[in-house]
């Protein structure tokens, strides 16, 4: 396979956030059936990091970088595909992986707590749900996100005994 890679020192960089309410539900989507990678699966909210997302506005310091700009990014694909607002977005896991067209991907993984917002869907998806961590063989989720609902869940129940 990592002789038919694109570009071998390039990789996609996306954030993910597993969104949990107070009662522990977590927020999954569906994948419209248009997509090219994994089209009708079931996911999370995120999405690619953009040059847009950061090239515009002025450096963070004076060595022309930008922090936190992966933090804008998935902050902007949260508002886009959900019209949801989080609140602070913790790390997770990182994922990597070569896409159908040969790119190379890396995904960032986080967790953050709703904040507010009614779930409005983009084009992206077609539905929605909050699920908890028994539902989680109920749904065709991308591999891996179950598994990343029930580390979220049990980080959460370890904190609630604190």
């Amino acid at each position: 396979m990592a002789d038919k890679v694109l570009h071998r020192d390039l990789h996609r960089v996306v954030g993910t956030v597993m969104i949990y309410r107070p009662d522990r539900t977590f927020l999954i989507t569906k994948r419209s059936e248009k997509l090219k990678v994994l089209p009708g699966k079931w996911t999370i909210p995120g999405g690619g990091l953009e040059v847009d997302d950061y090239v515009d506005t002025p450096p963070t310091n004076g060595e022309g970088q930008w922090y936190n700009a992966l933090d804008r990014a998935i902050e902007r694909e949260i508002k886009e595909e959900t019209n949801l607002t989080v609140g602070k977005i913790e790390y997770l896991t990182n994922i990597a992986f070569i896409r159908p067209d040969q790119k190379a991907v890396l995904v960032l993984s986080f967790f953050a707590p709703y904040v507010s917002g009614e779930v409005k869907l983009s084009e992206e998806d077609t539905d929605f749900a909050w699920i908890k961590v028994a539902d989680v063989e109920k749904y065709d989720l991308i591999d891996g996100i179950g598994d990343e609902i029930r580390e979220v869940d049990r980080i959460l129940v370890h904190r609630s005994k604190f």
